[in-house]
């Protein structure tokens, strides 16, 4: 079992450099498959979540190599689906990302359910309707999926829920559709937006790129390209908490301001004196930090993937917050986990947990549940007064590259170990 051992008490201090998005990442990887041309990828993190993403590649028969520290070469002359790695594809919620660009390829595909983190029930059934609706058959049994279309063709959807990657799957099965496809209720996220950018530069037509509506015009083939992925919105986020939480001062960069719009809103109304100089985030040293409401929603609201790290955060504040997360309801799990470190926390039902502070903290032995989780309770040790053991470890890498490092180097003492 692995862990981060963490000696606590530290104020950050220094630079953090931020990874590409794993949000991006993933969807963006799979897109590589629509064509059968090379395409290259910049600014590609180096974490589990990806790698799994290439083995599972290729074990369809891409071709794909890492061509420096942060680029990846993707080529899928050929698919070979028979040859799939299915414990590989079930071990992992990202894996869906593949239903549309696999049945685009080969007109059928069967393949197994995801998995992933478990954060609630997060069901498949907008992924089917959305296939369903641009006229492919769709069957599950057994924990498969059975995928059947010769050749899909746009139509208008509206999606039932503001599913990220649902949206992303809608985008990749209707830019080789024929005719014209609308998503109405699409997600806008920025690594949505990414995907979109991506598909355009391969030959696709997508109109209203960041917003709720997407015009999609199908075309016939897509061509190879390159690309370099967004910063990641949920790692600054996180390095933000942290060093507003230890009244640290930390440069973090590169950041897309535009992207976080509302995260630096919140920060700011919990008195985070913070700034902007050009593509760089500043956290000066804040004190004293008050109470917030915070409630998770599509974007451009707050992203769901940041409301762990803003629950410790809430441990420092003066008062009590109230985290709501409508959107799933196993997030919550961290909460118990933190208490035992002496926070005062009150979890009300599954999406909403009331945060009285400022308390201490105390280094304890505690648990990972899943990569936001697990990214929070680090920030937790970092604040706490003595040492904490944290527990499956190895959940972090799924979604942080090096973050034990980049800790290290804004002065943290964290050991990992496998």
């Amino acid at each position: 079992m692995s862990q981060f051992i963490i000696q606590g008490g530290t104020k950050l201090k220094g630079e953090v450099e931020i990874s590409g998005m794993k949000n991006a990442a993933t969807p963006i990887l799979a897109a590589t498959l629509l064509t059968d041309e090379e395409c290259r990828i910049s600014n590609v993190p180096k974490i589990s979540d990806v790698e799994k993403m290439l083995e599972i590649m290729k074990s369809l028969g891409a071709s794909t190599r890492w061509i420096g520290d942060h680029s990846v070469s993707v080529k899928a002359s050929n698919l070979n689906l028979p040859s799939l790695d299915k414990k590989l594809f079930k071990s992992m919620r990202s894996s869906v990302l593949f239903l549309a660009p696999l049945l685009v390829r080969l007109q059928e595909a069967i393949l197994p359910e995801p998995g992933g983190c478990i954060i609630g029930n997060r069901p498949l059934d907008t992924h089917v309707f959305v296939l369903e609706q641009l006229g492919a058959k769709v069957e599950r049994e057994n924990d498969q999926f059975h995928l059947r279309a010769e050749k899909m063709k746009g139509t208008q959807i509206v999606l039932p829920e503001m599913s990220v990657t649902a949206t992303e799957n809608a985008l990749m099965a209707a830019v080789l559709a024929q005719g014209e496809t609308i998503i109405k209720l699409a997600a806008a996220e920025p690594h949505v937006q990414d995907l979109a950018n991506f598909l355009v530069k391969m030959g696709a037509k997508i109109e209203g790129i960041g917003t709720h509506t997407l015009k999609i015009h199908g075309v016939e083939n897509l061509h190879g390209a390159e690309y370099t992925l967004i910063p990641d919105q949920i790692e600054i986020g996180t390095f933000a908490v942290a060093a507003a939480a230890t009244h640290g001062e930390v440069a973090i960069h590169p950041v897309v301001p535009e992207h976080l719009d509302k995260i630096l809103s919140l920060l700011a109304s919990i008195g985070v004196n913070l700034e902007i100089q050009g593509d760089t985030l500043l956290i000066h040293h804040s004190h004293p930090l008050k109470s917030f409401k915070l409630q998770s929603l599509p974007y451009p609201g707050f992203p769901t993937d940041l409301q762990a790290p803003f629950g410790v955060l809430a441990t420092q504040c003066q008062g009590t917050s109230l985290i709501h997360d409508p959107m799933y309801e196993g997030r919550l799990g961290y909460i118990n986990e933190m208490i035992k470190m002496g926070a005062n926390a009150i979890v009300c039902d599954p999406h909403r947990v009331l945060v009285t502070g400022p308390t201490p903290l105390y280094g304890r032995e505690i648990k990972s549940f899943d990569l936001r989780a697990g990214a929070t309770l680090l920030i937790a040790g970092i604040l706490a007064e003595g040492e904490t053991i944290l527990n499956e470890a190895e959940i972090v890498f799924r979604g942080y590259e090096e973050i034990d490092e980049k800790f290290r180097k804004l002065g943290v003492k964290i050991e990992y170990q496998k």
